[in-house]
């Protein structure tokens, strides 16, 4: 009853998750239904308090009156009196009568509210209450509990437990619907105005309406867990959240949105949000009382007010309340549960409005590209409120870009990524900027065709996260360009990331990006968008000299023989390979930046000295005549003030070129610094034979790069060519041995499964102990992916394929049609087809991703007999 806003409150879905775990050849599924025997009747609650009204008056001992005008805080038009007018017991009853105020009152009308507070205040237990209501328009009777001792803070961080509410009972609409609905509700969260409820409604059978008759209104509350009651019937069940964590301890989500409660820790001295049974952990009193009017009341149904329905006054009469302690357990409440099957279906219990908590962020700096021409389908372009459909046009100088229209509704338009909006095969996926916070930015390319038909429109730039949680909004003249749009050009726009941190938006799970007009104001305008990113500049450099093809700036070079190195089409890579000659004049050869030969700009690796490489490929095509020969590596910088030579094969483990075989050869940053490089300037990289020993020598050179090979490399390979070192092709159940076959180009080996007899089993890929991967940071954009191809079909024509995948001790795990991974296109024996699962979707089936330890393709469990299968390119990464 009090500061409440009544809504139709969404239901959970409920996933039922049932399958294979751990495949140790067992597929039984394990579920507890020991908690409580549904079939036997609840003999275990012990009467603790009760009122039966059978007296002349209200038991002061057990009753407090409140006295107030306050309209409790919802806008009532009742003053709360003692008068025996309001409240009194006769024939058995309690009756609570709002009525007409006397002329000049401060309210219209008066009424009763009365609590139990101090002297009868109870934590867990059943409270029934059998009582009749009152109606009309304007009628508002409650039944309600508030804590005692508001150990977690005023309303509503302390709790407010609803068991009974009606409003307007018995009017009719134009349409002739008759209001006949009870409603429970819990109240709770943070601070008003962003206070928390859930709850739902119930309809009597039958077409009975609660102010005709007496009906018994009930809650049973434990720990963690309070269920509703209308005469026995079990229709609401409400929870605490329960959380979600991964291998590391690390709250990453709920696997059930509930309640929670947010307070101050004395310990840390921050608000927290808790996901326990707080706030409804302490005791709470009982309330009974008639409102008249408010808030909620007059602005459903017929709205108002109507005086000729509390002209004689209005009844809320009670016939009993009782309150029972579970003997089975008093601490907790639990062991003497009303249940019946499916009370945690999705149509009873209820989804709660706690936060969902952000994962924690995986540190790695990763870039989203939203929109670049091509959709990103976890960020779908949006209208919020205008009914319009962005749409992908043509654009002369900028080609496929997202047009948006502003029509005569006000809205805002943009880019989002929240479940409600985002449809398959896209996923929402909030970005966690928060690594990029110090170097990256919001940025995008605009081109308004026509403005606003409002001249003093203003163009806007918002940015959500978490649901809206946090948001900034800025004029587009707040960007690092600082200008207005001038219709008819393309204009680029930045919003460091830093900037909008610093004015208060969650980094961490941003979901909403938009560009509009002001609201209200933009009717008319029609804008078109493109280059939308959340990036930071390339956090390690990397200098590619020769890959496929030469680098301008790194010209090949030959010092001092003359001859003139060439690009060739190498025989076995099929690539472009820069080839080396060496002739009768000393020499060395590699490639050169120094101008006026090369491009003059000295690469700087400064910021890659931790962990950089320098790496080629090299290949000797004939070797030097002398066979005393050796073959070196030089580096040089600064125009030849530092240089470091060595010998070739202290890139390669010691072992030295052999003619005729490609070999990679990597130099660390570090052993070439500490050797008396200067790394930030580098101009000139070698590859020779000894100094006068070369003659002879034809060598070949590629994929020639400076880079830090860390960077960005968050993926696993599981299979191509060959299984992952830590990996494993494994058969659970059938005894198999999985095998590499060869199939030729352009797969050539491939993990090959049989099940060819019994026992039936599973297949895949299974991770050595302590070799389980951490996908965490390829959450944002990554996907598990594999090409497979069935060579023999089960012999059972139903058959159907699975994919699932499991953590470490099957702790969790998600199974799902292999179809799924392929826009709903079951395997065709034969062809090679590509499957991708999106991690953020295995996240949300419950998937911990932070240890990844199973990866399974198999036919439905006892369908397989038969089926040969081949599968390559295994890869968790990003897409």
């Amino acid at each position: 009853m009090t500061i409440k806003m009544k809504t139709a409150t969404p239901l959970a879905a409920a996933l039922l998750a049932v399958g294979l775990s751990g495949c140790g050849g067992d597929v039984n599924t394990n579920s507890n239904f020991s908690a409580v025997d549904t079939t036997k009747p609840v003999s275990d609650w012990k009467l603790v308090w009760s009122d039966e009204f059978e007296g002349n008056s209200i038991d002061r001992r057990k009753w407090t009156f409140e006295i107030d005008c306050r309209g409790g805080g919802n806008q009532e038009k009742q003053c709360y009196t003692d008068s025996p007018e309001n409240a009194f017991v006769s024939n058995g009853t309690l009756k609570i009568v709002a009525r007409p105020a006397a002329e000049g009152a401060p309210l219209p009308y008066t009424s009763a509210r009365l609590n139990t507070r101090y002297q009868g205040d109870w934590k867990y237990g059943r409270i029934e209450v059998r009582a009749k209501a009152p109606s009309g328009q304007g009628s508002w009777p409650a039944i309600w509990m508030m804590p005692t001792d508001e150990v977690y803070g005023g309303w509503p961080k302390s709790g407010e437990i609803d068991i009974f509410e009606a409003v307007n009972l018995k009017t009719v609409d134009a349409e002739g619907n008759v209001e006949a609905k009870v409603y429970g509700t819990l109240h709770y969260g943070r601070d008003w105005p962003n206070n928390a409820s859930s709850g739902k409604s119930y309809t009597l059978p039958n077409g009975a309406n609660p102010a005709d008759s007496f009906n018994t209104y009930a809650i049973e509350w434990q720990e963690g867990e309070i269920r509703w009651y209308v005469n026995g019937y079990l229709y609401q069940t409400q929870q605490a959240s329960r959380v979600r964590t991964n291998s590391r301890g690390e709250l990453i989500g709920l696997n059930h949105r509930g309640w929670f409660a947010e307070y101050f820790n004395i310990a840390t001295g921050k608000l927290e949000t808790q996901y326990n049974a707080a706030p409804f952990d302490q005791r709470f009193y009982l309330i009974l009382n008639l409102a008249v009017g408010g808030n909620w009341p007059e602005n459903v149904n017929n709205l108002g007010i109507d005086a000729a329905a509390f002209e004689n006054g209005q009844t809320f009469e009670v016939d009993w309340v009782r309150v029972y302690e579970c003997q089975a357990n008093p601490r907790n409440g639990k062991g003497c549960e009303t249940i019946r099957a499916g009370y945690l279906d999705s149509d009873t219990l209820v989804t709660g409005q706690a936060p969902i908590p952000v994962p924690p962020s995986t540190g790695v700096a990763q870039n989203l590209t939203i929109f670049d021409g091509t959709p990103n389908p976890n960020w779908p372009a949006w209208d919020c409120c205008g009914g319009s459909t962005p749409a992908i046009v043509q654009d002369a100088s900028r080609g496929n870009v997202y047009e948006f229209v502003v029509g005569a509704s006000p809205t805002v338009n943009g880019f989002i990524s929240r479940s409600a909006f985002v449809t398959p095969p896209g996923v929402a996926s909030p970005f966690d900027a928060s690594p990029l916070k110090d170097k990256g930015s919001i940025s995008f390319d605009m081109l308004v065709v026509s403005p606003p038909a409002n001249p003093g429109s203003s163009w806007l730039f918002k940015v959500e996260s978490n649901e809206n949680s946090s948001a900034v909004e800025l004029p587009l003249t707040a960007s690092s360009e600082g200008v207005a749009p001038v219709t008819g050009q393309w204009q680029s726009y930045t919003f460091p990331l830093s900037m909008l941190d610093a004015a208060g938006l969650d980094l961490s799970a941003i979901d909403v990006v938009m560009i509009f007009p002001a609201w209200g104001s933009g009717e008319g305008a029609v804008y078109r968008v493109t280059n939308v990113k959340i990036s930071q500049p390339a956090e390690f450099p990397e200098l590619v000299i020769f890959n496929n093809g030469a680098n301008a700036d790194w010209p090949m070079w030959d010092c001092c023989g003359g001859s003139t190195p060439i690009e060739v089409l190498d025989e076995e890579t099929d690539r472009l390979a820069a080839q080396f000659t060496v002739g009768a004049s000393p020499t060395v050869l590699g490639f050169y930046n120094r101008s006026p030969l090369g491009g003059g700009n000295p690469f700087d690796a400064s910021a890659l000295l931790a962990d950089g490489v320098v790496q080629f490929n090299v290949k000797v095509v004939n070797a030097p005549a002398n066979p005393a020969s050796t073959w070196l590596f030089k580096i040089e910088a600064a125009g030849g003030d530092s240089a470091v030579e060595l010998p070739l094969s202290a890139g390669n483990g010691g072992q030295a070129p052999v003619t005729g075989q490609w070999a990679t050869y990597t130099f660390s940053l570090q052993s070439l610094f500490d050797a008396g490089l200067d790394i930030s300037a580098i101009d000139v990289l070698m590859i020779f034979p000894a100094w006068g020993t070369g003659e002879g020598a034809v060598f070949r050179v590629n994929e020639v790069k400076i880079f830090n090979p860390n960077a960005g490399n968050n993926q696993l390979v599981l299979f191509r060519d060959a299984v992952k070192a830590g990996w494993e092709l494994w058969d659970c159940c059938a005894g198999s041995t999985p095998k590499v076959v060869d199939v030729g180009a352009p797969y050539g080996k491939v993990a090959q499964f049989e099940i060819l007899g019994w026992p039936e089993t599973v297949l895949g890929f299974l991770a050595d102990e302590g070799e389980a991967f951490d996908a965490s940071a390829l959450l944002a954009n990554g996907s598990v992916s594999f090409d497979m191809r069935v060579v023999s079909a089960p012999t059972n024509p139903n058959s159907s394929w699975f994919f699932k995948i499991e953590s470490s001790g099957a702790a969790t795990a998600v199974e799902l049609a292999l179809s799924a991974g392929n826009n709903g296109v079951a395997p065709v024996t034969g062809e090679w087809q590509r499957y991708s699962f999106s991690l953020q979707s295995l996240f949300d089936a419950g998937l911990d991703i932070s240890d990844i330890s199973v990866l399974m393709v198999f036919p439905a469990w006892g369908t397989g007999q038969g089926a040969v299968y081949q599968i390559d390119n295994v890869e968790i990464s990003n897409n």
